[in-house]
């Protein structure tokens, strides 16, 4: 019977969790090596720290609405799209309004997990922990990691020949960047482009003497801002689409959705991606378009080598008196606590049973949360999925058993192990995934049963955005305010900017 759960670290995963845990009534300690929460949205000048956290102007690629806590909506004069510094608030007034705080012990850190003698008939773990200079022991009956999937800088030197043998300019990877003033002047280099690399290219480009962006992928540029100014994934992450897209054969829906993208600029005329490719990745980016358009940025093909101060193309170009070469490959993830025999079963998230469990364990008292990749808000998928493992940590919700799980992982798996540069193409499906841990959870809603019951309801869901209340409908943790916040949500996304009316009947100049 499971009753204490550890819980490592206290970002968006380790607060969800806390308060999962505490729906279900169970007893959680939440572990957070740092003095706050929030994970990586907790903004730091400092890049001594070990902790990973976001870039000063970082503001959030999913709306406040696609990617708010199910029963915790933003405060309605929010804007749709946040800088650090609101979301951070948001999860301070989330951790206050359930009373979060007391089952954290901060600057706690994590040294080991691993299982007790008996841990084939108890699932129990031992946890040991340092506070200070003081270690302790605790035994737990089960374990949420919530460590996320931004811990190491992936900097594959290797695959860019001469850039610590050769080239004597400055080479950095993303994380440490912070703001833009120590490239005032230079001339700087951004290997990558996925979100991170276009945000950094476009900033960098307002006081760099240039700015040179190196891609080897197919990249779709798509704006925040969508039909009628509306939130681009308010739009596009509906019920309705995903039913096209598996209505459709895929060739075609991504014939439409190339055309789409296009219809704001031809990505082929700006070296960015051809409507034939197979492989490609999607960025989100305003501003992008008109840097290359305007040439304070440039587009060039992958680092074949570097000299002293220049950059080799594949192509066979070569950019002089590079300065400042930075690198935005992404991270890898690790669990450097967990004991080896558990460690070295996860690959990545495929090897994890719906990305959440590792099926080789004789208990599943050990869950991953927020290893996951989505094409929504991470913030959700993560809830979800602490809402399910703690339904089985209660013994509400029941899990296959190991030999199924097994066949599970194998059957999603891929084949060969990607670079963390290359997770685009790992990434799930925001609807598909979130629902499948809901049916799991017993939280999902039917359309159909809406349909019979309410169908305002039933119409705002199917044809509205896939907004996170939908999954507070029905089952354990249905909340009473869910319906009004999803005939709402469009209200709320207008009112931070209704700050000056305008009468469309008025003359008035």
């Amino acid at each position: 019977m499971v009753r204490r759960v550890a819980v490592i670290g206290a970002g968006v995963g380790g607060l969800v969790s806390v308060k999962c845990c505490l729906d279900e009534g169970l007893e959680p300690i939440c572990f957070e090596s740092s003095e706050d929460i929030g994970g990586i949205w907790r903004y730091t000048d400092s890049t001594d720290d070990s902790r990973v956290s976001v870039y000063r102007s970082i503001i959030t690629n999913t709306s406040k609405e696609m990617s708010c806590f199910s029963d915790f909506p933003y405060p309605e004069d929010f804007p749709s799209y946040l800088p650090h510094s609101l979301v951070l608030e948001y999860f301070r007034m989330y951790a206050q309004h359930f009373d979060l705080l007391r089952h954290i012990r901060f600057q706690t850190t994590v040294l080991s997990v691993s299982k007790r003698p008996d841990f084939t008939t108890s699932g129990q773990w031992e946890v040991v922990t340092e506070t200070g200079s003081v270690r302790e022991s605790h035994v737990f009956d089960a374990v949420m990691v919530c460590t996320g999937h931004y811990q190491e800088p992936y900097l594959p030197l290797a695959s860019f020949p001469g850039t610590e043998s050769r080239f004597k300019g400055q080479h950095l990877h993303s994380r440490e960047y912070k703001d833009v003033e120590a490239f005032r002047g230079k001339r700087v280099l951004v290997v990558g482009i996925g979100n991170t690399g276009g945000d950094l290219s476009v900033e960098l480009s307002r006081v760099a003497a240039k700015v040179f962006l190196s891609t080897r992928s197919n990249t779709w540029v798509i704006s925040r801002v969508s039909d009628h100014g509306f939130p681009c994934d308010m739009v596009s992450t509906t019920r309705f689409n995903h039913f096209l897209d598996w209505l459709l054969p895929s060739a075609l829906t991504r014939r439409i959705r190339f055309r789409k993208f296009n219809s704001w600029f031809n990505h082929t005329n700006y070296g960015l991606a051809s409507s034939k490719s197979s492989k490609f990745k999607i960025i989100i980016n305003e501003e992008l378009p008109f840097c290359l358009l305007s040439g304070t940025v440039v587009l060039k093909p992958n680092v074949k080598e570097f000299t002293e101060n220049s950059a080799v193309f594949e192509d066979g170009t070569t950019e002089e008196n590079i300065d400042v070469v930075l690198f935005a490959t992404g991270y890898n993830f690790s669990f450097p606590f967990l004991e080896e025999s558990v460690r070295s079963i996860i690959d990545d998230n495929r090897s994890l049973y719906k990305c959440v469990f590792p099926p080789q364990l004789e208990k599943p008292t050990l869950a991953i949360i927020g290893l996951i990749q989505l094409t929504g808000s991470i913030m959700v998928g993560s809830e979800m999925q602490a809402r399910w493992v703690t339904g089985v940590f209660a013994g509400r919700n029941k899990l296959p058993p190991p030999s199924r799980m097994m066949a599970d992982v194998l059957k999603r798996k891929p084949p060969v192990k990607r670079n963390p540069s290359e997770r685009e193409n790992l990434k799930m499906s925001f609807i598909s995934y979130t629902d499948e841990i809901a049916a799991c959870a017993g939280v999902k809603p039917s359309v159909l049963r809406l349909l019979l019951t309410d169908p305002q309801l039933a119409l705002a869901v199917f044809f509205g955005p896939c907004s996170p209340y939908q999954f507070r409908l029905v089952g354990r943790g249905k909340w009473s305010g869910a319906r009004a916040a999803i005939l709402t949500q469009w209200q709320r996304t207008l009112k931070p900017l209704r700050s000056r009316v305008v009468d469309d009947n008025s003359d008035s100049s």
